[in-house]
């Protein structure tokens, strides 16, 4: 009996950091809205993207959230929309590849039909500095009134690189300093050529990616309502 009672304790133990986890995660947070501006290579403001998120769930031990965007220009005009799962599981947070695609190719597509399997890239709340993380690969069918496309997304050495403290408009976060590479492939009627880009994202443990940078512009959390 008092062996079973100490099971139980540490088995809620466990499952209550785990739930702890996901729901500081601002993407498990229902009803949130999230703002992220968009910068150029020169870093001035050139868009925002918008998040929503709903119908968080959990299932199984695994917390699953529906997630919205709009992508607004930098005159605020709106110029694609798109949706993703995001999940966490056993302290593991998994982002849907579709977020992963940069604001500039997004745009590109605009209003085009899209189609894309659910692929997530994961961020597990015992990284620490030194950690090599998993690659993640993404394969997505766009179709332009007609015109087919496809987009390879590809990204590799990511790398945790320490630890850094991150200020924006929303607020102050202890991050990890994640490196990594991405090679992303637009082909049309078969044919392509490759974007490679070296990135950095800083992640606040059990909160998400605050900011990114990279050669061509980055991102930072700019309100969270």
């Amino acid at each position: 009996m008092k062996k079973s009672f100490v099971l139980g304790l540490i088995i809620l133990f466990a499952t209550g950091i785990y739930a702890q986890d996901c729901s500081s995660y601002y993407f498990m947070q229902d009803k949130k809205t999230i703002e992220m501006t968009i910068y150029n290579k020169k870093g001035d403001p050139n868009g925002k993207q918008i998040y929503n998120v709903s119908g968080v769930s959990n299932s199984g031990g695994t917390t699953t959230a529906n997630v919205n965007t709009e992508m607004f220009d930098k005159k605020g005009k709106s110029v694609t929309k798109s949706t993703g799962k995001y999940e966490c599981k056993g302290g593991v947070v998994m982002v849907n590849m579709k977020m992963m695609i940069p604001s500039a190719q997004m745009e590109q597509f605009g209003k085009a039909d899209v189609k894309a399997d659910d692929v997530y890239i994961e961020y597990p709340s015992s990284m620490k500095a030194g950690d090599a993380l998993k690659d993640a690969n993404f394969n997505m069918d766009v179709d332009q009134g007609g015109l087919k496309q496809s987009l390879i997304l590809n990204i590799t050495n990511r790398k945790v690189e320490g630890k850094e403290s991150v200020t924006t408009t929303a607020g102050t976060w202890d991050c990890f300093k994640i490196s990594y590479k991405a090679k992303m492939t637009i082909k049309t009627a078969g044919i392509g050529i490759p974007m490679n880009i070296d990135g950095t994202e800083w992640y606040a443990p059990d909160f998400g990616v605050v900011k990114t940078e990279s050669k061509q512009g980055g991102t930072a959390i700019t309100s969270i309502k």
